[in-house]
């Protein structure tokens, strides 16, 4: 199905969006591209092959070698070319690096427990695609609806608390299907709280971040900071979802017992409170200040 609707998007993205002018300033990087991009696959597929190859194999360890030379080049690259891909010195701002890690923690975290409740309600229940799809609904929902409310809270209280906030309502989510879920989680006890927790967390949580990423970043940088922050997302989902498969992998396959995906789920709740803890320390330095 995603082919399709890509190729039409294609499509009418080059009938409808009008085309750029040239300008004489600007310019690419397609070195800095090339090798970030490689970097960056070569070191998710060395994470997920680990488990089949061995962590200490030669291919495992010269797939993670090549990936950070890669990434040594594409970081000498960015401080050498005309018109880099990434300017290190949007870094230097506190608010915009904590954003981009803590996009890391809730794409990852969220996204990583959703594919894993997928392979445990399908493989490990027996559920059918539409029934594991109408379990999981509630997230949907509560994303749907609570987004378009966070712009209004944005504005009132600020991007930090909502990020703390979020951030809070993961951990809490993913700790209370820890304690509640035991060998075989009952759904209406177990999941469908935690379900809620998460769907307020990433609904308050994903917007606030993308506010904070580019706030008090120059307007010719807007597009910088949104880039920097979107694949921030990206890459820390691929990421953590390769550890957690990683993880799973190696525990006994129980069936329908939950106790072969616990290590992933302790994984994802690591993953959230590192952010939660992130976002939380920078306000209470401030308030004994």
């Amino acid at each position: 199905m995603p082919v399709p609707l890509a190729l039409l998007a294609l499509v009418v993205g080059l009938t409808l969006i009008p085309r750029d002018r040239r300008t004489e300033t600007g310019g690419q990087d397609p070195a800095g591209a090339v090798t970030l991009t490689t970097g960056m696959l070569l070191a998710v597929y060395a994470v997920v092959t680990a488990p089949q190859t061995g962590w200490t194999s030669s291919a495992t360890l010269a797939a993670f070698g090549v990936a950070a030379l890669l990434l040594l080049a594409f970081v000498l690259i960015e401080q050498r070319v005309r018109h880099p891909l990434v300017r290190f010195g949007i870094l230097r701002k506190a608010t915009t690096v904590r954003a981009n890690l803590s996009i890391v923690a809730l794409m990852g975290s969220y996204l990583s427990f959703q594919f894993m409740m997928t392979l445990f309600l399908q493989d490990g229940l027996g559920w059918s695609p539409l029934r594991m799809a109408f379990a999981l609904l509630p997230v949907g929902l509560i994303v749907a609806v609570g987004s378009p409310l966070t712009g209004r809270l944005v504005n009132r209280f600020g991007t930090a608390p909502l990020i703390i906030a979020s951030m809070t309502s993961l951990t809490l989510g993913y700790v209370w299907f820890l304690t509640t879920a035991g060998s075989s989680p009952d759904y209406v006890t177990a999941m469908l709280p935690s379900l809620l927790l998460l769907g307020g967390g990433f609904a308050f949580g994903y917007s606030a971040i993308m506010a904070q990423a580019t706030e008090g970043i120059d307007d010719s940088e807007q597009g910088l900071a949104s880039g920097l922050v979107q694949t921030s997302g990206q890459v820390g989902a691929a990421l953590v979802l390769a550890v957690l498969t990683a993880v799973i992998a190696q525990a006994d396959d129980s069936g329908g017992d939950f106790t072969a995906y616990r290590p992933g789920l302790n994984l994802v709740t690591g993953v959230a409170a590192i952010g939660l803890l992130l976002n939380l320390v920078p306000v209470l330095r401030l308030r004994r200040r």
